[in-house]
């Protein structure tokens, strides 16, 4: 089981003090606001503070600072706090006991790879759906964001303790597919020497000629001779499996893979589209009007009606995620789902929680996350009619660099991708800086085994160095991290700690030598080699979490 957080364990601390203060009197209160505890911007502020007497000034008519004063002279020190200070104008600093923060390198070691790990998911099924591009074309540099963003925060959330399942919604019923296989079919008659016009509107770009040319090598020239309806039934069915793999490989290449495909065209043949607009139908929330069926969304507060079913009967693709959402959350039981979308879908979130809504679910259960556009440099620009593949772009940078990079940014911002930083192999390259550090743990521990050094029995409280110090303390803000990056949906903080993770550990290995030659020194090279250990063991946790390698060698 995880230890308790930290800023819980203060939290909790300082809940005592409020009752004790409570019960002798001091304070008449008869609610308690939320107790929140942060970390500092200044390390000379303590490790953790409290702005609580701040909060209760006015409810209690106490000057803050006294406030701050009654309640630290009630807080007990000892195993964890080391001193507490109440401080101008109504905060109360917490300073951690240097011999509890030696232990916590035999704890990270005891850990391994479940350290960071937390509870605050209490095995919650949730749903993280994400990239779900049409298989009508390749991944492109677009998707490739919402790819990253959305493996890196299944990630955390199972870190977090949420039984979380990977989907992938294959948008393969509609217009565009159909589009996709007349274009198809117009590619391959075209490859064969045959006349054909692409469809108004379809898809013409290489890969278009490259899979029909496949097709072509693998199914000879048999649907020349079919009928235009039976070939773009077999060769639509070939195309979209072909494409669906392709997809797959790309995705697998910067390592996002699904625990499900899930098919749209399943909703219409397993009759869950009937079923969910006939529950809104019972419920009143349909109408027809010019033709059509409309989700009446204004009863819900939206700004316009939306149609579901067009005049000529087609379902319109809202109402294939209403039915989509319907599976999701009734059919397969997810407490909570989050959807990844790209900025174009970004209009389309409110009548979704509608939806969700209307179908007598939580709207709060449904959090979507919106992907904003991403922008190379002129040199992977490309001719009318291509895109930037996935593909593409991990050739140009490599994977780590795709994910540390897309992860930085929160996604709600338009990005710049900078290939010339992303592919600079120097201290000034945020990948490389981190991958560095972890590569020089390595390094030290391999030199240690070389030399036949056992640091097993290594006594860490030997480790009062600032810099060790520092290092340790930037060890344990990962399973905070984690918790509040779960709670959030924020995978963004992770290369900004792993960062800032990188500056701790050079530092540390700039002031303190840790193999030494010198027989004296053995004790504190054991002990230092813990430290190195367990630093190994968050960096490989936090780039592992984002869904990078841990090189040992740069």
């Amino acid at each position: 089981m995880p230890a308790p957080l930290l800023n819980e364990t203060i939290q909790h601390i300082v809940a005592q003090a409020l009752e004790a203060a409570r019960q002798e009197g001091v304070l008449r209160l008869e609610t308690i606001p939320e107790i929140q505890v942060e970390r500092p911007g200044n390390s000379d502020h303590g490790d953790f503070a409290t702005n609580l007497p701040l909060k209760l000034a006015r409810a209690t008519r106490i000057n803050p600072l006294e406030l701050a004063q009654s309640l630290a002279a009630r807080i007990a020190t000892g195993d964890v706090i080391d001193r507490v200070e109440a401080a101008q104008p109504g905060f109360i600093n917490f300073y951690l006991n240097e011999s509890w923060l030696q232990q916590q390198v035999e704890t990270v070691r005891q850990a391994g790879n479940q350290f960071g790990n937390t509870e605050s998911g209490q095995g919650q099924k949730m749903m993280v759906e994400f990239v779900s591009v049409n298989p009508t074309g390749p991944v492109h540099v677009g998707h490739t964001r919402g790819a990253v963003l959305g493996s890196a925060l299944a990630n955390i959330m199972e870190a977090a303790g949420y039984d979380v399942t990977r989907e992938y919604y294959v948008n393969d019923a509609g217009n565009q597919m159909q589009l996709f296989y007349r274009s198809v079919l117009a590619a391959y008659k075209k490859t064969l020497g045959h006349e054909a016009e692409m469809p108004e509107k379809g898809y013409e770009g290489e890969y278009i000629f490259d899979l029909a040319k496949e097709i072509a090598d693998s199914e000879g020239t048999r649907f020349i001779d079919q009928d235009d309806e039976q070939a773009l039934k077999e060769i639509g069915d070939i195309g979209r499996e072909r494409m669906v793999a392709t997809i797959k490989e790309d995705l697998f290449e910067i390592g996002v893979e699904f625990d499900n495909w899930f098919s749209e065209r399943t909703l219409f043949t397993g009759g869950e589209y009937a079923t969910a607009l006939g529950l809104l139908q019972d419920n009143d929330y349909l109408s027809e009007r010019d033709g059509a069926t409309w989700f009446n969304s204004t009863m819900l507060g939206d700004d316009k009606d939306n149609v579901v079913v067009r005049s000529n009967g087609d379902p319109t693709y809202f109402a294939s995620d209403i039915a989509y959402h319907y599976n999701k959350f009734v059919k397969r039981g997810y407490d909570t789902v989050v959807d990844i979308w790209g900025a174009d879908h970004q209009g389309h979130v409110p009548r979704m929680k509608s939806a969700v809504e209307a179908l007598g679910i939580d709207r709060d259960r449904l959090t979507v996350l919106i992907s904003q556009l991403v922008t190379l440099g002129e040199r992977m620009s490309k001719r009318k009619g291509n895109f930037v593949t996935l593909k593409e772009l991990v050739d140009e940078v490599g994977v780590d660099a795709c994910r540390f990079f897309f992860l930085a940014r929160t996604p709600s911002t338009q990005m710049d991708f900078d290939l010339d930083l992303a592919k600079k192999e120097s201290s000034e390259n945020p990948v490389y800086y981190v991958q560095y550090a972890h590569a020089r743990n390595a390094s030290i521990l391999s030199l240690a085994k070389e030399r036949n050094i056992d640091w097993s029995e290594g006594d860490v409280s030997l480790l009062t160095h600032p810099a060790e110090m520092e290092l340790i303390r930037a060890m344990l803000k990962l399973p905070e991290l984690v918790d509040q990056m779960a709670k959030a949906l924020e995978p963004h903080h992770l290369p900004h700690y792993a960062t800032e993770l990188a500056n701790s550990f050079h530092n540390f290995y700039e002031n303190c030598r840790v193999v030494s030659s010198n027989e004296e020194d053995d004790a504190m090279t054991a002990a230092r080699l813990k430290l190195v250990e367990s630093a190994q063991i968050v960096f490989r946790r936090a780039l592992d979490l984002m869904g990078m390698t841990a090189p040992d060698r740069m």
